[in-house]
C-alpha cells in the first residue's frame, strides 16, 4: 500500500511551528500591487502589505498557478506517494478547480497514483484545522480511501466566523452593498460574518464598535463549540495585522469556554486583499455549519 502525502494552499494559514514540524507542500496563491505579483519566491511582510492598504493601495488576487500545482503534485507521485490535496473554497477561488484540473490530467500519467483534491468549503484557519485532521489521520495509519471519507464528513463540522474593521473592502469584493458600506462606517458598524456550508461568506449580524464586535465572535463560538471526539483540536483565530486584539480575543475565548488550546496565526494577503486590515476571525470544530443567508 502506497503512503500519502498530505497538500494544502497558502490561504489555510498555518502557523509557522506547525509548518517546521509537519511541512505539508504549500501550493501558493498570488496577490499584487500594480504589476508586481507576490506569493511565490517574492513576499511582503505582513505588516508592509496591510501598511500599504491603510495608505489606500489596493491588491488584486490570483488563484494557484496551474503548472506549479503539475509540478508540485509530480514530483510527490514521482516519489511514490499518493496525494490527498485540501483546496481554498471553490465558491472563494478558482484554485479547487485548477488543482482538480491538473490531478485529472496526471492520473492518465500515473494510473498507479491516487490524487484526491477536497473542497475545503472554507477559508484561512478553517481549511488550516482540515489539513491538521488530515495529517493526524495519516500520522495514526488511517488508509487512504478511509482518510479520504473522514475528511469530507468533517468539512461540514468546521465553522469559521469572522469581522472586519473597514466595510469598503468587502463593499470592494461585492458582499455588500456601497450604501451599508456607507452607513454602516458612518455609525461604525461591524458586522459578523460566516463561512456557509456551501463555502460562501454570509452576514451574521451587525454590532456596533470592535469590542461587541469581539463579544459577538466569542458568543458565536460558545453557541457552536463542539470538542472532536478523537481528537484534540485547537480554537484557531486568525488577524490581519492587529495581533494584540487576537491576543484579547484568544484571551476571551479561554475564560469563556475554559479551553486551553488556542492557535494564533496571520490572514494571508490573497485573503486580506478581500477583508481588508484589522480582520479577526475564528475557526473551530462545532456544529455543522450554517446555509448561506
Amino acid at each position: 500500500m502506497r503512503e500519502y502525502c498530505i497538500t494544502t494552499d497558502s490561504t489555510s494559514d498555518l502557523p509557522q511551528d506547525y509548518m517546521e514540524q509537519w511541512r505539508p507542500p504549500i501550493i501558493p496563491l498570488y496577490y499584487s500591487f500594480g504589476s508586481t505579483l507576490y506569493g511565490d519566491e517574492q513576499h511582503l511582510s505582513v505588516t508592509e502589505f496591510y501598511d500599504r492598504m491603510k495608505n489606500g493601495e489596493l491588491p488584486v488576487s490570483q488563484p494557484c498557478d496551474p503548472s506549479v500545482i503539475e509540478a508540485t503534485f509530480r514530483s510527490i507521485v514521482e516519489q511514490g506517494y499518493d496525494i490527498i490535496h485540501i483546496a481554498f473554497s471553490s465558491a472563494l477561488s478558482g484554485s479547487y478547480e485548477n488543482a482538480a484540473r491538473v490531478a485529472r490530467e496526471l492520473l492518465h500519467e500515473y494510473p498507479e497514483a491516487s490524487i484526491t483534491v477536497i473542497d475545503s468549503l472554507n477559508a484561512s484557519m478553517g481549511e488550516g484545522l482540515i489539513v491538521m485532521y488530515a495529517n493526524y489521520l495519516r500520522a495514526t495509519d488511517v488508509e487512504y480511501r478511509m482518510a479520504v471519507n473522514k475528511i469530507n464528513k468533517f468539512i461540514d463540522q468546521v465553522n469559521g466566523i469572522f469581522t472586519v474593521n473597514d466595510l469598503f473592502h468587502l463593499q470592494r469584493g461585492g458582499r455588500i452593498s456601497k450604501v451599508v458600506a456607507v452607513v454602516g462606517s458612518a455609525l461604525s458598524l461591524k458586522p459578523t460574518l460566516f463561512v456557509s456550508s456551501a463555502g460562501t461568506l454570509s452576514t451574521s449580524n451587525n454590532v456596533m464598535g470592535r469590542k461587541k464586535a469581539m463579544q459577538a465572535l466569542v458568543s458565536n463560538v460558545k453557541e457552536c463549540y463542539m470538542s472532536h471526539p478523537n481528537f484534540s483540536l485547537p480554537i484557531c483565530i486568525t488577524h490581519a495585522n492587529c495581533l494584540e486584539d487576537a491576543q484579547t480575543l484568544a484571551n476571551m475565548v479561554r475564560q469563556e469556554l475554559g479551553v486551553t488550546n488556542v492557535l494564533i496565526s496571520n490572514v494571508c494577503p490573497t485573503i486580506g486583499a478581500h477583508s481588508g486590515p484589522g480582520t479577526l476571525a475564528i475557526f473551530f470544530y462545532g456544529k455543522p455549519k450554517q446555509s448561506a443567508k
